[in-house]
């Protein structure tokens, strides 16, 4: 009656299905705006199925890309299973062990009645440990829960940069265009008048070696903006016909300059790679204490044995008891304690990464604003007067055609470089979002960034010749 009884305990103890992600999806709505689900295979797949449709339908815009890679990127999908595998770790953590059952027959040599002896035996000593045991798991599950808020903040913002890099990148390709326009306008009159005499034979060969550096720096845009665009297909999930979209309007203009003030408290605040942590430290208390207990009565278990003998039954009960004479769980508490104390100190090296990286944010995306600001108001119109000016010259026969094309190129260039003066300050607003939502932005690995800086290739071609 007992093993029945805790049969049907058992039976009941299923592993819930949710898994905890209606609260991910609560937190990752809240903090981004934006809808987040977990596909499998459920009706509600082929609605977001549509969803994808509808928004690649469109132009696509930062906020459609972002919605795109949360319904649809394979990893993040992926990494909503670690849900289901805390969730069922904390379910095994508040079920007993299962009963053994031992039978022995003996045979006599010489013939006569068989014996036999049946037992029973059920470890009890993990009724007492349980709520230790669950209360680690309990922790640890609330730990997922965070990591899995936080992969879905991560990816956000990833694929958020990586639609203003493809737009960054289309807008560089349409500049190196114009330059590549320029410069073969300006040989074929550097052309004209060589053979008319008017020139010397190098100034012919470095408007040619402009025009060629012109076209390999198209050349190479080119590649540039075809890998910006696979990495956020890459990000979206998108393969075969999907990845024939549109790219939207050119990068958005400067926004208004945000309130920075105690940055670094809320971000501490919000982090959850911090929660993540405390609860991870509670965890591992609660693992500490769960060792200390199970080294001093490391099993016990109750039960019933019956034995035959002679045709007679005897039955009494069975206590089996393990007793710590060498193993007492000295190195398992020793190797908790050294957790405990490196999440600690984990902790305490998160958060003080956490606010240089508030203020490196807070620093960059002002200079990013202000650098932008000035290519904006005060070099693109200087640049707009001093071609309109060249222009009445050329009309006047007070300049050549070279000085033209000049001023017509460094407007160019100044238009590039206020691109990349706006790229980046997007993605340090990015980095800012990403911070108050509850994240660490990578602030310390510039290789990992995209570089739209010019090269020395660019430097060395604009100082020469025209």
């Amino acid at each position: 009656a007992a093993s029945l009884s805790l049969a049907a305990l058992l039976a009941g103890c299923a592993v819930p299905r949710d898994a905890g992600f209606t609260q991910v999806s609560q937190q990752a709505e809240q903090r981004l705006g934006q809808r987040v689900v977990w596909n499998r295979g459920s009706p509600q797949d082929q609605q977001v199925r549509q969803a994808i449709e509808d928004l690649l339908a469109e132009p696509l815009t930062a906020d459609a890309a972002v919605q795109i890679a949360l319904l649809n990127n394979r990893r993040l999908q992926a990494t909503y299973e670690d849900l289901g595998v805390a969730q069922a770790q904390l379910v095994q953590a508040g079920l007993l062990k299962n009963p053994v059952f031992h039978i022995e027959p003996g045979f006599l040599l010489d013939g006569g009645s068989t014996e036999l002896t049946f037992s029973v035996t059920q470890e009890f000593v993990d009724l007492f440990f349980m709520p230790l045991r669950k209360a680690v798991r309990e922790s640890e599950f609330e730990a997922a829960k965070l990591r899995v808020t936080a992969a879905v903040l991560d990816k956000a913002a990833d694929t958020r940069n990586a639609f203003y890099t493809a737009q960054a990148q289309e807008q560089m390709l349409e500049m190196r265009q114009q330059v590549a326009t320029a410069t073969e306008a300006s040989l074929a009159a550097a052309k004209q008048l060589r053979e008319a005499g008017n020139i010397r034979e190098v100034d012919l060969h470095n408007e040619q070696a402009m025009h060629d550096q012109a076209r390999l720096d198209l050349a190479m845009a080119q590649n540039e903006a075809a890998e910006s665009r696979e990495w956020l297909n890459m990000l979206m999930g998108l393969w075969g016909a999907d990845t024939q979209w549109t790219l939207g309007p050119r990068l958005p203009e400067l926004a208004e300059l945000s309130s920075l003030e105690e940055l670094e408290s809320k971000a501490i605040a919000s982090n959850l790679e911090l929660a993540a942590t405390e609860k991870m430290i509670e965890a591992l208390g609660h693992q500490l204490g769960y060792t200390r207990a199970t080294g001093l009565v490391p099993s016990f278990g109750l039960g019933a044995e019956a034995h035959r003998e002679e045709g007679h039954w005897t039955v009494g009960p069975s206590i089996s008891l393990e007793a710590p004479l060498f193993d007492q769980g000295q190195a398992k508490v020793a190797i908790a304690q050294a957790e405990l104390r490196r999440a600690q100190e984990t902790y305490a090296a998160d958060a003080i990464e956490l606010r240089a990286a508030a203020r490196i944010v807070r620093q960059r995306l002002v200079t990013t604003h202000r650098a932008a600001t000035f290519y904006r108001d005060q070099v693109l119109p200087l640049r707009q007067r001093i071609v309109h000016q060249t222009l009445l010259n050329y009309n006047a026969m007070q300049v050549g055609v070279f000085q033209l094309l000049v001023a017509r190129q460094q407007q160019i260039d100044a238009g590039r470089r206020y691109i990349e003066a706006l790229h980046a300050y997007w993605l340090a607003r990015t980095d800012l979002d990403l911070l108050l939502q509850g994240r660490t932005p990578k602030v310390g690995n510039e290789s990992s960034r995209i570089n739209l800086a010019p090269s020395s290739m660019d430097a060395g071609g604009n100082k020469g010749g025209h």
